[in-house]
């Protein structure tokens, strides 16, 4: 009688560690898809913040180019009115 309340009881214990291990595993996974969502929303983030860095800089570097470009005209017609 007790081998068999024995075998109960590890059968028993055996189940309760599997079905806790799936739910461990269960919420890592849904921690881990969590984790990658985000990582990827911040990388989406970053990655529009240095688009528009990038457009903000090449605006200014095109203002420049034609700043110069009035000036080397400027300079140019002074140069043939002489």
């Amino acid at each position: 009688m007790k081998k068999v309340i024995l075998s109960l009881a590890l059968v028993l214990a055996l189940g309760l560690t599997v079905t806790s291990c799936k739910e461990t595993t269960k919420e890592k996974t849904e921690d881990a898809v969590e984790s990658a969502a985000d990582d990827v929303q911040d990388a989406a983030e970053d990655t529009g913040a240095a688009i528009e860095e990038a457009a903000e800089d090449t605006q200014e570097a095109a203002e420049e180019a034609m700043d110069n470009v009035e000036e080397a005209v400027d300079t140019t017609a002074a140069k043939a009115d002489l």
